[in-house]
């Protein structure tokens, strides 16, 4: 969960930061950020007209999501995989920094995650969907990640 965490870090979306890492067997797969695809403008950039209504206050949050010019973290770690040509992703666990949506979840179940672990609830739940495809869910408490960031001593 710390690797998903950082990989939020990265993210250049202005409405959400949200990092995701997929991990099977206790080694990682594949990590992905939610923010604009390659060649296109960043969102801090104005590469994303809905993520600045956002901020703005001008769209609620979960809505027009349609018009979202990011890619979510979860889809981009998924992307990852078929780009590194990572086949063996069944049985795998996907770590996010938010609950997969709905076309996240969609994708995850596609390729055999069987396990989501996350730290936060993300405003669309795709609940009926996990239930039926049997995932498990993990929601940690963002607290507990806390205490292992500062457990780290930097230069120890």
């Amino acid at each position: 969960m710390l690797q998903a965490g950082l990989a939020k870090l990265r993210s250049n979306c202005i409405a959400r930061k949200v990092g995701a890492v997929i991990a099977k067997d206790h080694r990682q797969l594949a990590t992905g950020y939610n923010g604009t695809p390659p060649g296109i403008k960043n969102c801090y950039e104005g590469g994303c007209k809905r993520c600045r209504d956002r901020v703005n206050g001008l769209v609620p949050s979960g809505e027009a999501l349609d018009r979202c010019m990011c890619t979510h973290a979860e889809a981009n770690a998924i992307i990852h995989c078929a780009i590194l040509g990572i086949g063996a992703v069944s049985g795998a666990t996907l770590y996010s920094t938010a609950t997969p949506c709905l076309d996240c979840s969609k994708m995850a179940i596609t390729i055999g995650i069987e396990r989501f672990v996350c730290i936060s609830e993300y405003p669309e739940k795709a609940q009926d969907l996990v239930d039926s495809a049997n995932i498990e869910v993990v929601l940690m408490d963002a607290r507990r990640i806390s205490r292992w960031i500062d457990g780290l001593k930097l230069g120890d």
